[in-house]
């Protein structure tokens, strides 16, 4: 029985990993889970699972109200630092699927304890790069983010460094739509992913293909490549996940049904690969792969996130802190949906300070371009 910690466990990558751990009860067992404020869906984990301890960010007394009494709750950074390093609970494998850098501290207290992780935390590794990846050499580090699986698992085995790596995207729901459609973009409409079923902030990331861009900064740290190295691809439908060429021609992609489940499973059970349950049914055919590039001047976007990977420095928690308050911002309908790139690429244009020499600094950066974007107030034209 491997013991597995899941943080982030009542949104959309947890429930996949929640999932995943369902089906295979004779080989995971889960000893502790933390979540950002669902306490009613994380005390019925807790109670389907038999988990006896649990970590909230907020509503701390309507969980310990859900729960037996002899279920550990915790709270805080302290409280995610305890179950990552296997000290509140005893995990062995900590899987950090949240959003957002809270976890940030945890997940280097369990790179820097030798802990198996299972990462889907892009911020994280976006901001703290620099400071989180150093820390990796003493742990299995396993990308769970099906793209960033998909070139782990393409590297597995390899000597050879990649001559290029290749993210892909499904192009979102607006593939087609012209720049001038794109303008009266509603928020209802670009919650509607085409392939994916995830939260509002990364579905409409995926919309603007600012998520595949922020993915490709989280590729050069997790693997150490240039900005030259590595490019997205728009794969409709999702199938191939991920590709790597090498410098003698060949090139190697990862694909398979568009599932978190799929990910997580080849980062909790590697290096085996254990058969599927039936009832998954996961059964993709293959009629074509079809290709083609991002269209960087109708998504923007995109091209912005891979200038700031290109500058580096303070750029990755700059583009982080404002396309989070651009997302919001469009969200709550005071900006257009094309305004979300503009606006991250008038606060990146904005800065003037020095890069970060600390996690600190980076944090406060991304902080200065969250409350930096939230400041152009504007309004549908």
């Amino acid at each position: 029985m491997k013991r597995v910690a899941v943080i982030g466990a009542t949104g959309s990558v947890g429930s996949a990993v929640m999932d995943v751990c369902r089906s295979f009860r004779g080989e995971v067992e889960v000893v502790a889970m933390a979540a950002a404020g669902n306490a009613e869906k994380l005390a019925s984990l807790a109670r389907e699972f038999g988990t006896r301890v649990l970590c909230i960010a907020e509503n701390t007394a309507a969980l310990k109200r859900l729960v037996a009494p002899d279920v550990k709750i915790l709270s805080g950074g302290s409280g995610l630092r305890a179950i990552a390093i296997g000290e509140a609970g005893g995990a062995e494998h900590v899987v950090f699927a949240s959003s957002g850098t809270a976890a940030i501290g945890a997940l280097m207290d369990a790179l820097s304890s030798g802990i198996e992780v299972s990462l889907a935390n892009k911020e994280s590794v976006v901001v703290g790069g620099p400071w989180v990846m150093p820390l990796a050499h003493n742990a299995s580090l396993r990308p769970l983010d099906s793209e960033h699986n998909a070139v782990w698992q393409c590297l597995r085995g390899e000597s050879a460094p990649p001559k290029k790596v290749y993210l892909t995207a499904s192009g979102g729901p607006f593939r087609r739509m012209s720049a001038d459609e794109m303008r009266r973009v509603t928020p209802e409409m670009a919650l509607k992913h085409p392939v994916w079923s995830m939260g509002a902030k990364i579905t409409v990331d995926s919309a603007t293909l600012m998520n595949k861009g922020i993915e490709l900064i989280e590729a050069s740290f997790l693997f150490d490549l240039a900005p030259d190295q590595l490019d997205a691809l728009v794969s409709p439908g999702s199938f191939v996940h991920g590709m790597v060429e090498f410098e003698d021609g060949f090139v190697k992609m990862l694909a398979g049904s568009p599932d978190m489940r799929l990910p997580a499973v080849s980062c909790l059970f590697w290096p085996t690969r254990p058969p599927l349950p039936a009832e998954w049914n996961l059964t993709p055919t293959l009629m074509s792969v079809p290709l083609e590039p991002a269209d960087e001047e109708r998504f923007p976007a995109l091209r912005i996130a891979k200038e700031a990977m290109r500058r580096g420095g303070a750029y990755p928690p700059l583009l982080v802190g404002a396309d989070e308050a651009a997302v919001a911002r469009f969200l709550r309908g005071e900006i257009a949906f094309t305004e979300i790139a503009e606006t991250v690429e008038e606060t990146l244009a904005s800065y003037s300070g020095p890069a970060p020499s600390s996690l600190g600094d980076a944090l406060d950066i991304m902080a200065w371009a969250r409350a930096r974007a939230d400041g152009h107030r504007r309004s549908f034209s």
